[in-house]
């Protein structure tokens, strides 16, 4: 996918990763059952934000992480049938290391 979004400061861009669809019993969970996911893979990121000197604060994630982020954070867009998050920094709660 050829992503044509360019997050300002310290925004990002976030494709959820679905979860299981099938629970472990085998039971067939319908979308309307599902919880919103919570991980995703950073597909874009912002320049970061500016401090009180108006220096640019470098951003800890970086495109290609897998990342943890807030159950209700960001806006959700859909392009080209994707559902993608646009998150700020400071909704991303932990990187996923493999």
């Amino acid at each position: 996918m050829s992503l044509k979004l360019k997050p300002l400061a310290d925004r990002l861009v976030v494709k959820p990763l679905e979860g299981e669809e099938v629970t472990p019993s085998g039971i067939v969970l319908p979308e309307t059952a599902k919880e919103k996911p919570q991980k995703g893979e950073v597909l874009a990121v912002g320049p970061g934000a500016r401090n009180d000197e108006g220096e640019r604060v470098a951003m800890d994630v970086s495109v290609g992480d897998k990342v943890l982020f807030a159950k209700y954070g960001g806006t959700e867009i859909k392009i080209d049938d994707d559902k993608l998050l646009i998150l700020r920094e400071s909704d991303i709660l932990a990187i996923i290391e493999d």
